[in-house]
């Protein structure tokens, strides 16, 4: 049986690069290009259209990215249990990545939020007009921020990545292996303490 995970690793890397690159893309250049046009009351309409497509394809990235990390994830528990700092790693990628999804899911009920009002006047896709109506004001403020938190949340997923990748060179497996043990043999000789202390309890 084969221990290669391509495709999984493909699904989790391509799926992180289109979600980093798309965000990012979309920061700069959908939300930036909006407040070129000169009709304020269609800066709105580009951005969102431009979203628009993009929210489909972002999705599938999303869930490729998922599918493939959780592929790798049950691949490498054994590396998880037993490696010196693939735990603490993992749990600071899954930490991030959930950042990154709350992140996008509510950016994406802003946008539609932004969407629903209508031809609005807004100076950009993220910057309002003091005659831009509160709401989408408001929403377009939270959006401002969301708009580069979303790549700074999923670059940090990606630099995750990059330092798992790092922990599977065969020396660093070696290493990391030989400095849990001291945990680890701690942890056994406790669990074997603690049944022996149960065993006598029993037979007196």
């Amino acid at each position: 049986m084969s221990e290669r995970n391509t495709l999984a690793h493909f699904l989790h890397d391509a799926g992180l690069a289109a979600w980093f690159g798309g965000s990012l893309m979309g920061a700069v250049g959908v939300n930036g290009a909006a407040s070129d046009v000169d009709d304020p009351r269609q800066r709105a309409r580009v951005a969102n259209a431009g979203w628009g497509r993009w929210t489909p394809v972002n999705l599938v990235a999303i869930g490729a990215h998922l599918v493939g990390g959780a592929q790798l994830m049950k691949a490498n528990k054994g590396r998880v249990a037993t490696q010196k700092g693939v735990l603490g790693n993992t749990n600071l990628k899954l930490a991030l990545t959930a950042g990154a999804l709350g992140a996008t899911a509510y950016s994406r009920l802003l946008g539609q939020k932004v969407m629903n009002a209508g031809d609005v006047p807004v100076a950009g896709g993220t910057d309002s007009l003091p005659s831009t109506p509160p709401e989408v004001a408001k929403a377009q403020k939270q959006l401002k921020a969301l708009q580069w938190a979303i790549p700074g949340l999923t670059g940090a997923v990606l630099a995750s990545s990059s330092l798992h990748e790092e922990q599977q060179r065969p020396s660093q497996v070696l290493k990391g292996t030989v400095q849990a043990l001291p945990g680890r043999t701690a942890a056994l000789v406790g669990s074997a303490a603690t049944a022996a202390v149960d065993k006598v309890k029993d037979a007196v």
